[in-house]
């Protein structure tokens, strides 16, 4: 995929995701070294270069997590419906 396209398909996840800001996802993240986060929390923002999720902690406390629109595109980071389980981009794959 050249550098065109990469940037094309970017900018349709991060207008996707704009869309769906205040929606419930989970979000599945290699952070290599077979670490693997399995998050569900709510998408709050969204910013030119990645977006935050909100997810409930332990004893009432909230964390928020930022990723990169690129790191959906290379499959690092991976969305999905919490309801059915469906992939936020099913045009991606």
């Amino acid at each position: 995929m050249d550098l065109a396209r990469q940037a094309e398909v970017v900018g349709r996840i991060r207008s996707n995701l704009e869309e769906l800001t205040g929606s419930r996802i989970r979000v599945k993240a290699n952070m290599g070294r077979s670490k693997i986060i399995e998050r569900e929390g709510v998408l709050t923002q969204t910013h030119p270069a990645l977006f935050v999720v909100e997810v409930q902690e332990k004893r009432e406390r909230t964390a928020r997590a930022s990723y990169q629109y690129v790191d959906v595109l290379t499959g690092t980071v991976e969305l999905t419906n919490p309801e059915s389980g469906e992939s936020v981009f099913p045009w991606l794959s």
